[in-house]
């Protein structure tokens, strides 16, 4: 009898299992979280530049350069070819069905467009370390300088279109007042003052919050551009209550795109909303780049590209830079002891 309700209690149990599938990753974590993950054999990728790799990382992490640049066309930026994608994770040893922790500098959105790419590509366990390379470092933790090596793999990626939302999608449903919008871009962008595209704007009906409203301190970068403040501390992600208030406007039930550029703030922004239980969150891939590109999508505040005032200003700034360079020549001349000859004429 005893053995028979052991039985009933086991299969019990499995079927609740089944029926509901284990938590995903989540998908910001901290600095305890990412030495746990280590010590799981968990895969580590920072998605810094080489020369940012190699001067310090966490010991075991893996790195393909800069991979907002090599896994993207610099012209569309958008996705290259999956095979080549295939060859550059592979040859890292970066495998999507395993446990990832990717990461860059604190608030990096490069490090969540990392996030974005290998969950397309099929990865369900990815998570981003928001403070990066100096939340380690700050935490105690050593670094290294030498390439971490992993075995090459043979990767066969299938993308998941069903992930990020296309300008198709984005044209029509916003159109019917489907989904709900948010440009994660500057305000100079959303209100057409700072043209990156074609045309200059924003979605109708979408909602600017910058990507760097999810920090403690928004003006982080500005402020360290002008020495303002020793370091990025300020680019942390907010408290969560600060967050909550953020997107108080929105519904997490609604499905969700956020924009930016060409999708990489955007990515920031949608993993931070996933932290918030937004459920349907899709980030809009091709972002501005690709909506502006589509001449009948309507748009707000619409400005266009003055392509013959950038060719004027260009080439006023090379005057400006032959004239330097005319200059620093004749300095060069008349320090070395050495008169400059005529156009023309020998000495």
């Amino acid at each position: 009898m005893l053995h028979h309700r052991f039985l009933t209690l086991l299969l019990a149990l499995l079927a609740t299992a089944l029926a509901f599938p284990a938590a995903a990753a989540a998908a910001i974590i901290d600095a305890a979280a990412v030495k746990a993950a280590q010590a799981r054999g968990a895969i580590l990728w920072d998605t810094r530049a080489t020369p940012l790799y190699r001067k310090g990382h966490i010991p075991g992490a893996v790195s393909i350069g800069d991979a907002g640049t090599v896994l993207r066309n610099p012209v569309t930026e958008d996705f290259i070819e999956t095979a080549q994608i295939e060859k550059i994770l592979g040859n890292a040893g970066i495998d999507p069905g395993k446990e990832i922790i990717v990461y860059a500098d604190r608030g990096s959105p490069f490090a969540y467009f990392g996030r974005l790419a290998l969950r397309y590509f099929g990865a369900d366990n990815v998570s981003v370390f928001h403070d990066g390379i100096e939340g380690w470092q700050d935490a105690g933790n050593p670094v290294e300088t030498t390439d971490a090596q992993r075995a090459a793999i043979a990767l066969k990626l299938t993308p998941r279109p069903e992930l990020i939302a296309s300008t198709e999608d984005v044209v029509t449903r916003g159109k019917s007042g489907a989904v709900q919008v948010i440009d994660a871009r500057t305000s100079g962008e959303y209100l057409g003052n700072d043209v990156r595209a074609i045309r200059g704007g924003h979605i109708p009906g979408a909602l600017n919050i910058p990507y760097e409203q999810n920090w403690k301190d928004p003006e982080t970068n500005a402020k360290m551009s002008r020495r303002q403040v020793p370091d990025n501390k300020g680019a942390g992600l907010a408290p969560p209550d600060a967050l909550k208030a953020l997107y108080a406007r929105l519904d997490p039930n609604k499905e969700t795109v956020v924009y930016c550029q060409s999708g990489v703030r955007a990515a920031e922004t949608a993993a931070v909303l996933e932290t918030l239980g937004f459920n349907k969150v899709k980030v809009y891939d091709s972002s501005w780049l690709g909506y502006a590109a589509r001449l009948d999508a309507p748009v707000e505040r619409e400005t266009f590209f003055n392509v013959g005032a950038m060719n004027g200003r260009l080439a006023s700034m090379q005057r400006k830079i032959d004239e330097m360079e005319k200059m620093i020549g004749e300095l060069h001349s008349s320090h070395s002891g050495k008169v400059a000859c005529p156009a023309g004429k020998a000495c």
